[in-house]
């Protein structure tokens, strides 16, 4: 789900592209190479892809393309030419802009019936399948914290409080899917005041007077959740030595439990802890592209997707939780990232009629 997997390292990976892309018939169609086209943090056990790929007779190849926000934003300027067969990494963020744009095709996936009818936001038409959810929130370095004796975050409103000034980091919302998810958060924690010179704006009852708060508070901006959480943020970034200087930011509830499984030595608790009200729920999809050169490959790959092998195998690669009914998880994603008990979620049709505005109305906000 966008960008946190650290340091692991996905298989088969490789700026690849299928020669044929774009073309229904001829050899494409029957092609044994099969090409998903993700974001940075795609994952996945060598040895769940190589059982994909042994039962199937496909060859799966990875194309990433940056952030979530990114690399959806590339696969529409490309539609017409796709760079591979299956997208994933699509969230119900960014969901209607893809839909919208005509980016997939329909496909009704195998063991759909096992995925939560929670997750199916485009059950009716089911041109895309969903593959797993997770939650946007603000983390903290505990050990900031603990060295100047102050109380972390716990909500929306602590973060605009003046014992918070110039500590929290957030990514982009115009280019990054967790960047996104925070602002609809506030959103749906405050409201729409309409445009940011409204009374209510100004007054701070609505998303747009609580961010013009934020800016006041300091919060600084930056491209991507790799540049935040890795380069900005004074965490321990998995195991790594931080460089940055800032110990609040927006990252993932899943983000602790990354932290305890990639040190060396694994430490006994998360060095860093989530601000639990200042939570967005993310519903990640997979589609298959309309103009994908090897649909047939294509839909057994949506099926892996959602099969119990590949499911239980998420959690430790990409830090997300399966969305199949019955799919473990392991103790440890469990111990030190629990799903928010009651994150803030905002309707797909809502997102859809609002997002392109209010990233307008943020950009002018908080960016200029």
């Amino acid at each position: 789900m966008h960008t946190k997997t650290f340091l692991a390292a996905a298989v088969g990976l490789g700026l690849v592209t299928l020669s044929a892309c774009g073309s229904s018939g001829g050899s494409a169609a029957d092609s044994k190479t099969v090409t998903l086209v993700s974001h940075d943090s795609w994952a996945v056990s060598k040895s769940v892809l190589q059982d994909f790929e042994k039962q199937s007779g496909y060859h799966v190849k990875v194309l990433k393309d940056g952030d979530a926000g990114q690399a959806v934003n590339k696969a529409i300027l490309t539609k017409d030419n796709p760079q591979g067969d299956v997208f994933f990494g699509v969230d119900n963020t960014l969901l209607s802009r893809a839909l919208d744009n005509g980016l997939f095709q329909p496909y009704v996936a195998k063991g759909l019936d096992q995925v939560g009818t929670d997750y199916q936001l485009d059950a009716g038409k089911h041109r895309v399948t969903p593959i797993d959810y997770g939650d946007i929130c603000v983390n903290y370095d505990k050990a900031y914290f603990s060295k100047h004796k102050l109380t972390p975050p716990t909500s929306y409103a602590d973060l605009v409080k003046p014992q918070y000034k110039n500590l929290l980091v957030t990514e982009n919302a115009a280019t990054s899917s967790p960047g996104l998810g925070f602002l609809l958060g506030s959103a749906a924690q405050y409201g729409d005041g309409g445009t940011s010179g409204s009374s209510e704006a100004e007054s701070g009852g609505s998303w747009q007077g609580y961010w013009k708060k934020l800016k006041e508070n300091g919060v600084k901006v930056v491209d991507g959740w790799e540049q935040a959480y890795n380069e900005e943020f004074s965490g321990s970034a998995g195991g790594r030595k931080a460089k940055g200087d800032r110990p609040l930011v927006v990252s993932y509830a899943s983000s602790p439990p990354a932290e305890v499984i990639y040190a060396d030595p694994k430490p006994s608790t998360a060095p860093t802890g989530v601000a639990t009200g200042t939570c967005f729920r993310q519903i990640e999809f997979a589609g298959l592209l309309s103009n994908a050169g090897n649909t047939r490959g294509g839909k057994a790959l949506i099926d892996f997707l959602v099969s119990k092998e590949f499911q239980e195998d998420m959690p430790l690669n990409m830090f997300v939780y399966p969305v199949v009914e019955g799919a473990g998880v392991p103790a440890e994603f469990t111990k030190y990232g629990p799903a928010a008990k009651d994150p803030e979620t905002m309707a797909p049709d809502k997102i859809a009629a609002n997002r392109d505005q209010w990233v307008k109305t943020w950009t002018s906000l908080v960016l200029k």
